[in-house]
């Protein structure tokens, strides 16, 4: 191939199209000056989404590759800039999102002489990536680019940053074509399952008597939903999720049994210390899914399915693994595993929602008291049955994330985006304008508290420049809700610091060209919301909940994951 001389920056540019990245989200800088003024020549090719803050840039990124599958791309300018994608970086790491991020760097020539806007960008993310370079010659931008985009999506996803020195965006290198990176010599992506692994856990799935699959977000990234049913419909075993692992299987599945953790669902919890054998998939066993991890699972043996051997035996010992792709281990064991029933098991999960919808659910759902206050869970599932057949749901963090997650209903995977790991305030708004861009044709309904939404409020202006047909559900009361829920059951009503006064957000809607309407009473919701889901564009619901509203069921930090509060005054307990 005949060679051509061109600059380091717009050898980025091409390599990026190469790597069929047709968007990026960033905020242009002096560092980064010489790639955005490439950039200018391929706006065809390539579409440039400039946010209002480089945080949102990044958390645009992690929703769009969540959605799409793809590595999300985030181009920034040095200093200021590239420490602003720090919370981003590592939300990324924890909850496995591929994103290729992109800093601008000063001259090498003035590298470690504190230099206008020079930080040691490497050295701040390399505890929170899966890869950090630092390029200081044009020639080497296409290899790197090459090898970031292969470490960001494979094996275990997660962020890399590419640090870029402004002297290697100006100088000169000889492009020969760009060639896509499938291996190096010292990463192993997707290790060989050995059929032995194999063999050993089927026969411990074909040997239970009380088994439960828990899915988690590795089964999304691996594509391994449809085998994840086949086989909780051959060996008959209920299924429930992790936070993350939402949607991984349909809400109506009547295999599955909800959510596992600490806002999780009565059944799967309770039985998690009554099943003899743990499937785990893609999984973390986080504290927020164990509880106090002594007495996690006591009777059962515990098989951990995942694509990184760190997390075996790290928080919960084993008793098998199976080290590799979920969707190949899963189509692995489907031959070995014997057809089953387990009727009588399954009867366990189904009393204990029932008594959940009793004591937890009409309440949350609003039909104890129709004539009352607003509540958050009411509002969610409205909203999913609203927004027809295969919405995405982003959420916030706190009170609006566990209430919208528990009540909307999944029937499609990759149909929720949520900061789980890091929990993340201020994440919801720009993930929510990510994920939209990667799927326009899908409704993307977010989720946010008052104080959540206020932290990066300010991409409202990124809606109004895109015209990014957002539904933003602001589940307000006046209140840090989560950390108010805290004060009142621990810290005797105390609440400190958590009353909010807001801002009219009607009026900031609007004076973004969004529309946008409030809603105080139930019999405003219902129309409310039909009213939002017609809009053609972005709409702003800001609904009034109640104040003492909170999240149940409920396991306290430090308590047996089957200690399961369902009210202020009432633990559960079937045997009562």
């Amino acid at each position: 191939m005949q060679q051509e001389e061109i600059t380091g920056a717009e050898a980025l540019i091409r390599s990026l199209i190469a790597e069929g990245v047709d968007r990026v989200f960033g905020y242009p800088g002096g560092a980064i000056i010489p790639v955005y003024d490439k950039l200018y020549d391929y706006t065809d090719s390539l579409t440039h989404v400039l946010v209002r803050h480089e945080q949102g840039a990044i958390h645009a990124a992690q929703g769009y590759a969540r959605v799409s599958g793809r590595p999300g791309v985030v181009i920034v300018t040095s200093g200021p800039a590239a420490t602003n994608v720090m919370t981003g970086l590592s939300d990324a790491t924890m909850d496995s999102t591929p994103l290729v991020v992109i800093t601008g760097q000063v001259n090498e020539s003035l590298l470690g002489s504190d230099a206008f806007q020079e930080t040691d960008v490497v050295g701040i993310t390399q505890p929170i990536t899966k890869w950090a370079y630092q390029i200081r010659r044009a020639e080497d931008i296409p290899g790197a680019v090459a090898r970031a985009f292969y470490i960001a999506g494979s094996g275990r996803p997660g962020p890399v940053v590419l640090d870029i020195a402004k002297n290697a965006q100006n100088e000169l290198l000889q492009w020969a074509g760009y060639k896509r990176c499938n291996f190096i010599r010292s990463y192993l992506p997707s290790p060989e399952i050995p059929e032995a692994d194999l063999r050993r856990v089927a026969d411990m799935i074909n040997a239970a008597e009380r088994p439960m699959i828990i899915s988690g977000h590795g089964v999304m990234i691996a594509q391994a939903e449809e085998a994840l049913a086949q086989l909780a419909e051959k060996a008959d075993i209920p299924v429930a999720s992790t936070l993350l692992g939402l949607s991984t299987m349909p809400t109506a599945h009547p295999l599955f049994k909800g959510m596992v953790g600490m806002h999780g669902n009565v059944g799967p919890n309770w039985n998690t210390n009554r099943a003899d054998l743990i499937v785990a998939i893609g999984m973390r066993f986080d504290d927020r899914v164990t509880g106090e991890v002594e007495h996690y699972a006591k009777n059962a043996r515990i098989v951990h399915i995942d694509i990184d051997a760190s997390e075996f035996d790290k928080n919960v010992p084993t008793s098998a693994t199976i080290h590799g792709d979920a969707r190949k281990a899963l189509e692995g064991l489907l031959p070995m595993v014997i057809p089953a029933k387990h009727t009588e098991w399954l009867a366990t999960f189904d009393a204990a929602h029932r008594t959940e919808y009793d004591t937890v659910m009409r309440d949350a759902l609003g039909d104890d008291d129709p004539e009352g206050p607003l509540r958050m869970g009411e509002v969610a599932r409205k909203v999913s049955i609203a927004a027809g057949s295969d919405p995405v749901l982003v959420t916030d963090v706190g009170q609006n994330q566990m209430l919208s997650a528990r009540y909307f209903n999944y029937s499609a995977p990759r149909s929720i985006i949520t900061s789980g790991g890091l929990g993340t305030m201020g994440f919801g708004l720009p993930a929510a304008i990510g994920a939209k861009m990667a799927a326009p044709q899908r409704q993307v309904c977010v989720f946010c508290g008052d104080g959540g939404f206020q932290m990066t409020m300010q991409e409202l202006g990124t809606i109004m420049q895109y015209g990014t047909a957002v539904k933003i559900i602001v589940l307000n009361n006046d209140y840090l809700g989560n950390v108010r829920q805290w004060q009142a059951m621990f810290y005797n009503n105390r609440f400190s610091q958590t009353p909010m006064v807001n801002p009219n957000f009607i009026e900031i809607a609007r004076a973004y060209g969004i529309e946008a309407e409030n809603v105080a009473h139930r019999r405003e919701l219902d129309a409310a919301i039909r009213r939002m889901m017609d809009w053609p564009g972005a709409y702003l619901l800001n609904v009034r909940v109640d104040e003492r509203d909170m999240v149940f069921p409920m396991t306290p930090n430090g308590k047996p994951v089957d200690y399961i509060i369902l009210d202020r005054n009432t633990t559960y307990s079937p045997e009562a």
